[in-house]
């Protein structure tokens, strides 16, 4: 999936050796499970939730068809997500970052005010990053969350040195929590912070503007 999200929106915008493989998942060591990340669980049925929750927000669309079509393998896209976020939690954890509701509220309202209204923001969410309403505020959170790491680590995300900078910590950050994935859904590269056939580099979901759709294998 290429989940890009909006650099304008205050500070920052659109938010980014493999992981062993998590051999028993779904049979033997983690029944149920999508992926393990720091020994905490990613239910397949949670998985699955974020999943439909998309699905029900694009057959509300009146550009469904599209939506659908532009999104077959919108499970690994979430699971990548649903991984990624707990990456950046724990990189955020180790510099010492915290996000208010407060810095999350202005983010929105900012993101609101450039996509026209709340309508618009959801609209945009929906078909740009495919984030159904009630999962906006958690994306929002990944934007705070990357832009004040960043910060931490006196990095600027537009210059090489800084994405490099912000990249070997999220690496840090995964390599400490050892995900495990689910075979059916792939790999994960530590050095990438990414499903291993994700093709979106995370720092693009900083840096550039939205406009694109993502992919991931399913």
């Amino acid at each position: 999936m290429h989940r890009r999200r909006r650099t304008a929106l205050t500070v920052s915008a659109a938010l980014l050796v493999g992981a062993p493989l998590l051999t028993a998942c779904g049979s033997e060591a983690h029944p149920g499970a999508a992926a393990v990340v720091g020994g905490d669980r990613i239910e397949v049925s949670a998985l699955q939730s974020q999943v439909a929750a998309v699905r029900a927000a694009q057959r509300d669309s009146k550009d469904a068809p599209q939506l659908i079509d532009k999104s077959g393998q919108l499970g690994r896209a979430k699971l990548h997500g649903m991984i990624f976020d707990r990456v950046l939690d724990r990189a955020a954890q180790d510099a010492g970052v915290r996000v208010s509701r407060n810095e999350i509220q202005q983010m929105r309202k900012a993101a609101a005010m450039q996509s026209g209204g709340e309508a618009g923001l959801r609209a945009a969410m929906l078909q740009q990053s495919w984030v159904a309403p009630d999962q906006i505020d958690a994306v929002l959170r990944e934007q705070v969350q990357l832009t004040k790491l960043a910060q931490a680590l006196g990095a600027d995300l537009q210059q090489p040195a800084g994405q490099q900078a912000v990249g070997e910590a999220l690496s840090k950050a995964s390599k400490a929590l050892r995900v495990d994935v689910n075979p059916r859904y792939g790999a994960w590269d530590d050095k990438q912070t990414q499903l291993a056939d994700y093709k979106a580099p995370w720092i693009n979901r900083v840096t550039e503007p939205a406009g694109a759709n993502t992919e991931a294998g399913a």
